[in-house]
């Protein structure tokens, strides 16, 4: 569980840097790293190393969706911005 969520983390920071489709991928993976981190994280009879794995996907996934997001509303800020200029 702990290892599919940090590709998944991985996954969603490579997305995040590449082109359009780029950031709705990183959105949908930094949120199932989310998902799945914080399922490995829930299970208090794990080894310690498998949770700090599971949190660093957590973090890392949290990440990727902030990015993401962030280039999701610089997309929309931008076509508003031309849509005002050609009015």
């Amino acid at each position: 569980m702990q290892r599919s969520a940090l590709v998944a983390a991985v996954g969603s920071l490579v997305a995040a840097a590449l082109p359009s489709p780029g950031l709705y991928v990183a959105l949908a993976l930094g949120i199932l790293a989310v998902g799945l981190g914080w399922v490995g994280f829930a299970r208090r009879t794990s080894e310690g190393a498998a949770r700090l794995t599971s949190a660093s996907a957590i973090a890392l996934g949290a990440t990727g969706t902030v990015l993401a997001t962030a280039r999701i509303a610089l997309v929309v800020l931008a076509i508003g911005r031309i849509d005002a200029m050609l009015a």
